[in-house]
């Protein structure tokens, strides 16, 4: 790996060459990309431009670069990772539907299978990444994976950019910088002496260009070009001589003057020309100036070494000499001019790759909105983040926050424009968990409120909630998520629609759950099966694909806290429901029924509950789904730790440990501490000092946060654990923690079996610690009450207890 970093002009491009022609001599493979300051924000661009020109089909068409591609394919390779590679790199099959992975899935299983071809690579191989100061934050991400493997294979990466770039292509580990500085007053006088030669008349004009050039060796070349197109100087490379007085001769004072000098002495078509590329970009095809209605001049572009030629077959291809020369022809020209290109160019893209449109929309957009049609532009940065939306969620993110920034410059006297401004800021709402800080966030949805409100808009502000919500919850305020719900509730019955109200409603399930608010969990689930008419997949646009499934299953836990009847057919209707779909749905599905049930003792994990969950478990693993493969890993792992064998318990904890990581990355913040609980219990139970403060801490935590659910199973957790260790301070903190927990339960629904059951287990308990003798009267109404609830894991749980009462009289 090696970085090479300098100014404009000082020789980047020049090394990169240099390095590039002595590798080819040597019969290593060049794959060469580049990336360009109009472009920046068109995501996978230089990523699939790298990985296209690496598999040797930069110039193939759909099926013949598929079948090149599939060559170099590992044989045993998951047939859907290919077909999202082939998405990737733009050459996918029309006709195959792409497999539905989610976005972070997507990347890592793209980077796995690159990542495994390169290590497979057996010939030397050189990748240039050039200008990585004008990067794509996803393809400069992606890269940043890729180059992970890079010190394994056969292979040299070189990356030049500019000092003030300091992405992670200039932090990669283990990669040699090289820095390069201007040249010192020697090495200027002998380049100049290599440009214009020794005679005495060029000795003033050397003087003077030196000074201007500062050291810049490409500064220094250009200002002699501009000489000699001028007429100043006459002769030959190393051999001019100055014709002028020198007393009457103007050096350019900068680079950019001196290029504007030679660009102004241009006839009418090699400007026009070079005006035209200079909007495509640093690279183009005198095909595409063709379809801009430019006759093209490239003999007297090439002559003027304004332009090179870079590729020969099977297209010619053209590149700007230094990006300098592209800024100044594009900046010099005036802004009506260009904006009529722009126009041109986007029409062109869509006529030359009709089948590409959706994929180039970033690119239209950009030009569009150059050209200064901002409601096209705006248009298609919506198609954008929307063809973005299931490959990188926070490329989908930038192009609805550039959709935004035109909504709000459309002149107020436009009808559209507040349903142009209300759209993007939905979205951004939408998927805030991907967004930035809490505050920030809220800051962005008062925005929307705001805007819905003017427009009497319920349901983009309803939509826009689904992040709101889930973000607040996330982040572990119940509270606040809890009336946020509400609202959203209330919004939802007004607008009247199912499949919204259907969709929306996941979160809010979460919500009330972990506030304990089970009353409005038990309606709202209601309602939402009653929306639902037995249609499994209704909502299910909005994030979850079986809506139903998840309502069912949320009734049936607020069914068996509150002590009603039907939440064991609940729970079977919605495993039965969800088994053939999609690994998000049926992984909620197992933690929402059985994770739930097995964490109060309602249910006995047995041979069937954790097999049902190791199923779960390899499905999520094989659709590469973090969300799912957390909540499998965690359903799982509760079935685990409450089973009587050492090694499935240590696996259990294993399987908690990856949920944790995983939910600290996705800032899934409420979750940490329940699972502090559930390791720290086990590490207890091996004689680990360090656990109960642990557990300590994540308790309080869940009550400082008002988690309810979580809070109430966690307390009785830590009791337990408490009285098992004993000491007289333990068993004062269990009695403290007891009436302490019996009053912040919800009054709402005081004979909860849920909440007897529990406190008479803890009782029961704090009497054996104790030695009190009302020890076996408690362990039977225990027992008599998780019987009357058919509680199997509490009533297993106190027969247990009895049986020790019994051998011990």
């Amino acid at each position: 790996m090696v970085t090479v970093m300098g100014a404009p002009g000082i020789g980047k491009s020049r090394l990169a060459r240099e390095v590039a022609a002595l590798a080819a001599a040597r019969g290593v493979g060049v794959s060469w990309t580049f990336c360009e300051s109009h472009a920046r924000d068109i995501p996978f661009g230089v990523v699939a431009r790298l990985l296209r020109a690496a598999s040797g089909i930069r110039d193939l068409d759909g099926p013949a670069a598929r079948s090149r591609l599939a060559a170099t394919v590992p044989a045993d390779a998951d047939p859907r990772d290919r077909l999202l590679l082939d998405d990737l790199l733009g050459i996918a099959d029309p006709e195959l539907p792409l497999p539905q992975v989610d976005p972070d899935a997507r990347r890592r299983r793209l980077t796995a299978l690159v990542n495994t071809m390169s290590l497979q690579r057996t010939q030397p191989a050189l990748f240039i990444i050039e200008d990585a100061h004008w990067i794509d934050a996803v393809s400069e991400s992606m890269l940043g994976d890729f180059l992970t493997v890079i010190s394994r294979t056969p292979s040299m990466v070189l990356i030049t950019y500019r000092p003030e770039y300091q992405g992670m292509l200039a932090r990669v580990p283990g990669a040699q910088t090289i820095s390069l500085a201007p040249l010192g007053e020697s090495d200027t006088t002998v380049l100049l002496s290599e440009l214009l030669g020794a005679d005495p008349s060029v000795d003033e004009l050397s003087a003077v260009i030196a000074e201007r050039a500062a050291g810049n060796p490409f500064f220094t070349e250009e200002m002699v070009r501009e000489l000699v197109q001028r007429g100043v100087l006459a002769g030959d490379r190393g051999n001019y001589v100055c014709r002028a007085d020198y007393a009457e001769v103007s050096v350019p004072a900068t680079v950019q003057a001196a290029i504007a000098a030679r660009i102004d002495r241009l006839d009418s078509a090699a400007r026009q020309t070079l005006s035209a590329a200079s909007v495509i970009g640093a690279h183009f095809q005198a095909e595409l100036l063709t379809a801009l209605g430019v006759e093209p001049e490239i003999e007297g572009l090439l002559n003027a070494e304004l332009i090179d030629q870079v590729r020969f077959t099977p297209n010619a291809e053209y590149a700007f000499h230094h990006p300098l020369i592209r800024t100044v022809a594009y900046e010099s020209q005036l802004r009506s001019d260009r904006a009529e290109w722009h126009r041109r160019l986007a029409a062109a893209i869509q006529e030359r790759t009709p089948e590409s449109v959706e994929e180039n929309a970033a690119l239209i957009a950009e030009h569009l909105q150059a050209s200064g049609d901002l409601v096209a532009a705006y248009g298609w940065h919506m198609r954008a983040a929307a063809w973005s939306t299931n490959r990188d969620l926070d490329a989908a993110r930038l192009s609805w926050e550039r959709a935004r920034s035109i909504a709000d410059e459309v002149p107020g006297d436009d009808p559209g424009r507040l349903a142009m401004r209300i759209a993007p800021r939905t979205m951004l709402s939408a998927t805030s968990l991907r967004g930035q800080a809490l505050e920030e966030n809220r800051a962005r949805f008062g925005e929307l409120r705001e805007l819905c409100t003017a427009a009497g808009d319920k349901l983009s502000l309803a939509i826009g909630m689904i992040g709101r919500v889930t973000e607040v919850l996330y982040a572990g305020h119940a509270g606040e998520a809890s009336r946020l719900a509400s609202e959203q509730t209330a919004l939802l019955e007004s607008i009247g629609e199912p499949g919204p109200t259907i969709g929306a409603s996941f979160p809010l399930f979460c919500t009330w759950l972990g506030a304990g608010d089970i009353g409005e969990l038990l309606r709202w689930s209601q309602h939402v099966i009653d929306l639902a008419d037995g249609d499994p997949i209704k909502g299910a646009d909005f994030g979850l694909g079986s809506p139903l499934s998840a309502a069912i299953a949320f009734r049936g836990a607020a069914r068996w806290w509150l002590g009603r009847p039907g939440w064991r057919q609940d729970i079977y209707d919605a495993l039965e429901m969800v088994h053939h779909r999609d690994a998000t749905s049926r992984a909620g599905i197992v933690a929402w029924t059985y994770g739930f049930a097995i964490q109060y003792g309602v249910l006995v994990a047995d041979d069937s509950v954790i097999r049902a969950c190791e199923e779960v478990v390899q499905t999520a693993a094989a659709a590469g789904n973090d969300m799912a493969l957390s909540l499998a890993a965690y359903t799982l792992g509760a079935g685990l730790l409450n089973q009587a064998a050492s090694t499935d318990r240590h696996r259990g904890v294993n399987l908690m440990s990856e949920a944790r990581g995983m939910w600290l990355r996705d800032r899934v913040d409420f979750l940490i501490p329940v699972v502090d609980v559930w390791v720290g219990r086990e590490r207890a139970r091996r004689g680990d000092r360090d656990a109960i403060p642990v557990m300590r801490e994540a308790v309080d935590k869940l009550h400082g946060t008002a988690q309810v659910f979580y809070g109430v199973w966690a307390a009785g957790v830590l009791i337990e654990t408490l009285l098992e260790r004993g000491t007289e301070a333990d068993i004062r903190e269990a009695e403290e923690r007891i009436d302490r927990l019996t009053n912040w339960w919800p009054d709402s629904f005081p004979d909860s079996p849920v909440r007897v059951i529990m406190l008479l287990r803890l009782r029961a308990l704090l009497a054996r610690a104790r030695g009190d003798h009302a020890y076996p009267d408690l362990v039977r109404r225990y027992c008599l009450a998780a019987e009357s609830a058919c509680f199997e894991g509490h009533l297993a749980w106190a027969k247990a207890m009895a049986e020790v009462e019994e051998q011990r009289c």
